[in-house]
């Protein structure tokens, strides 16, 4: 099964739309890295900016979500939407192995290697910084998806991943192509 991996979608409708109607239109889930809603005091108000009917689309999604709680999110935005903001993360078990998904916000790399362990993780899903990243370290894949809705980093680019059963790709979400692929 190909699963869509997002995050930080700040309350914008196009962001959402740009990745189910792009790299998630075949998935057959979706996890998505917190911050789903609100776009936050430090950052400014994103394209398609509409957490209302970001909302109505999500809870409308024919493609199952699971999601976490970002530092943006509150408990409104759980009062509002049908899936569950699982927090601090979740873990779920994947071919290539235990994955494990969280906002990212708040954790040491001592804690983060202290929880891989723990949980005999085999890629670690985070969000929060806006920057895509696809690296592994020591038998472990570290994957940000970015954020579709405000990118940073150098260059800049909104974006997402997908899991298939061998391999993780982010995707540039203006350009429609893969720009980083690892194979599990």
């Amino acid at each position: 099964m190909r699963i869509g991996i997002i995050s930080d979608t700040h309350g914008s409708v196009s962001a959402w739309q740009d990745a189910l109607g792009g790299p998630f239109e075949r998935v057959g889930q979706i996890w998505h890295g917190g911050d789903v809603l609100y776009h936050g005091p430090r950052n400014p108000i994103p394209d398609g900016y509409d957490p209302k009917k970001l909302v109505d689309l999500i809870n409308a999604c024919p493609v199952p979500i699971l999601a976490c709680q970002g530092n943006c999110d509150s408990e409104v935005d759980q009062m509002v939407l049908d899936i569950a903001l699982q927090s601090p993360y979740f873990l779920v078990e994947h071919s290539a192995g235990r994955v494990l998904i969280t906002h990212g916000h708040g954790y040491s790399s001592a804690m983060v290697e202290s929880m891989v362990q723990r949980y005999k993780v085999k890629i670690w899903v985070s969000g929060h910084t806006h920057q895509p990243v696809l690296e592994r370290k020591g038998g472990v894949i570290f994957l940000n998806p970015g954020s579709p809705a405000l990118p940073k980093g150098a260059p800049a680019r909104r974006s997402a991943a997908v899991l298939s059963p061998t391999t993780i790709e982010l995707v540039d979400l203006d350009r429609g192509q893969v720009y980083r692929r690892l194979e599990l």
